[in-house]
């Protein structure tokens, strides 16, 4: 390990994408050979289409030009309601080629979700390639009948800007610069998944390139002899920031699969491409684990999870199933990735059990009391928080139209509160407990959600489990879990009985769960994190729907 070097090569990339004349044009793609691949559009029957650095520059100076053409100028918002596919990404290049600023639309949101993103961000123009996702933006559902708005769309919508004509390549399409922004200038605006409440918008700029390209060095340690994917959907920033600005910008070849998922087409996309640098959220491998057997000779180099904290079930199962463990990394959408188990030589150490890993190079942190700013000792509880001053990569300063970022910073703007709680211990291993809003505390005693259901999820039938605070008139509040089963006719007073006394076995005796829930599904932003805060809404009221609207079988 060579932290120091790590920590040079840092400064570097700061000092890179915080040039004066910083162009994103250039940095994501022109400074790169022209016959490189830049990425592999897989198909769902694995058929595939490899898309050149020198294509996407000429595709996407195309779209610029057209963007132009709309009206659109530097800084200005331009929306993408569109799925992982080539033209998602010549879209993209033409947008920040442009100076202007990208929001991406999710496909799987519904009007309402969309209409909140567009109004907050003022986007000038959507881009969308499908009709069914086309629909979304006709009038109804909040949307309006007059929008402020301009669509370029695939289909043939009156009105619309034919998506096939912004990406012409006959030559006879006028051609801008690539835009000099500065580094300071937003490359994105993406809005949080709303984990804890109603969505934020978070500026990129685009210094924030920094930081990412270091993760995809020191966290993912991707090579340029690598086959990289990264599952996530770049509607979200996991997928966004290291699935497509990431391999941009460090010129790495990427996979991108054009369809949805399923564990199946991932262990064929896995085999038939040969993938040795793979990344998704923990729902992903937990699909893949409880879906049919796995092809014997899928070995990765590298496996890498962030969104969700992992559960040490997957890490045991995915050193026979893929060749290699599964190492956590923890991140938000304000400033990307800050804490990993980095699989780079200058900063692998070896995972501690349940950790998440150290501060990725350019980051400094520290976990805080819950009464006062400053750190606690090795191994108390507290806030997890971001030391602004002591970390360059560190570029999040406010959300989009919001002065006031609710209290995320401390007073004296040294600390960003990240919202989550956790400890580190005396060698600068972190390890996460809860959500802020998720901690329970039972007669006094503080209890992470996470350490009780990394317990449940390791019996074999299992899928998943969501643990709460219920209100309890004599120790304050009381734990409840939420459990998804392989076979549902198991839920039985039996079975929960069998978890909670696994709870008492193997994490403490005064923190197993009071009533099991069984549940056909936990509610989850469409990013796929745990929302516990609507199983506390919900388990409010007298009769409790599950997510998908049946009453759960409770057991305690």
């Amino acid at each position: 390990m060579d932290r120091a070097a790590a920590e040079q090569k840092t400064a570097e990339l700061v000092a890179e994408y915080g040039s004066a004349d910083a162009c994103p044009g250039v940095l994501l793609c022109d400074r790169h050979p022209g016959e490189a691949v830049a990425f592999t559009v897989v198909e769902p029957d694995l058929s595939y289409r490899d898309l050149t650095f020198g294509e996407l520059g000429e595709l996407s100076a195309r779209f610029a030009a057209s963007l132009a053409a709309l009206g659109v100028g530097p800084g200005d918002a331009v929306a993408t309601l569109m799925g992982k596919s080539a033209e998602l990404v010549v879209a993209l290049l033409g947008i920040w080629r442009r100076g202007a600023v990208h929001v991406p639309l999710f496909t799987a949101f519904a009007p309402p979700a969309i209409e909140f993103r567009l109004a907050r961000s003022g986007a000038k123009v959507v881009v969308v390639a499908d009709e069914d996702q086309r629909a979304k933006l006709d009038p109804g559902g909040g949307l309006p009948g007059e929008p402020p708005w301009r669509v370029i769309s695939g289909s043939r919508h009156p009105g619309d800007v034919p998506l096939a004509e912004m990406m012409s390549t006959d030559g006879t399409a006028p051609r801008v610069e690539p835009a000099v922004t500065g580094p300071a200038a937003p490359l994105v605006l993406i809005f949080t998944s709303g984990t804890t409440g109603a969505p934020k918008g978070v500026p990129v700029p685009v210094r924030a390139l920094a930081g990412i390209s270091c993760y995809m060095e020191f966290g993912l340690d991707a090579q340029p002899e690598d086959v990289y994917w990264n599952a996530a959907d770049p509607g979200w920033a996991y997928g966004l920031f290291y699935a497509i600005l990431g391999p941009l910008a460090t010129g790495r070849r990427s996979i991108l699969l054009h369809a949805g998922f399923s564990p199946a087409l991932t262990w064929q996309v896995l085999q038939r491409f040969g993938v040795t640098n793979f990344a998704a959220a923990p729902t992903i491998y937990r699909a893949m684990r409880a879906g049919d057997g796995e092809p014997a000779h899928v070995r990765l180099r590298r496996a890498s999870s962030a969104g969700e904290p992992l559960t040490p079930d997957i890490v045991t199962w995915s050193k026979a199933a893929l060749g290699t463990e599964v190492r956590d990394h923890y991140g938000q959408t304000e400033h990307g990735m800050i804490i990993v188990n980095g699989w780079h030589d200058d900063v692998r150490t070896e995972v501690r059990p349940g950790s998440m890993g150290q501060p990725l190079p350019g980051f400094s942190c520290a976990v805080l009391h819950d009464d006062r700013d400053e750190p606690t000792a090795a191994g108390t509880p507290g806030r997890i928080a971001v030391d602004m001053t002591g970390s360059p990569l560190a570029h999040f300063t406010g959300y989009h139209g919001d002065p006031d970022t609710t209290g995320r910073f401390t007073p004296d703007g040294r600390w960003w509160l990240t919202g989550d709680g956790g400890y580190a211990d005396a060698d600068e291993n972190y390890f996460f407990s809860a959500r802020d809003d998720d901690v329970i505390i039972m007669a006094g005693y503080r209890i992470g959600p996470f350490d009780v259901e990394s317990v449940l999820v390791t019996h074999d039938q299992v899928i998943e489990a969501a643990v709460i605070g219920v209100p309890d008139e004599l120790r304050g509040e009381v734990i409840e879990a939420f459990v998804v089963l392989r076979d549902p006719s198991r839920g039985t007073g039996e079975l929960a009985g069998e978890l909670q006394q696994l709870v008492k076995d193997k994490f403490a005796a005064h923190a197993y769960p009071r009533r099991v829930h069984f549940v056909e599904a936990l509610p989850k932003t469409p990013s796929g994190k745990v929302q516990r805060y609507l199983l506390r809404q919900q388990r409010a009221a007298t009769a409790m729907p599950s997510s998908r609207g049946t009453q759960p079988r409770s057991h305690g």
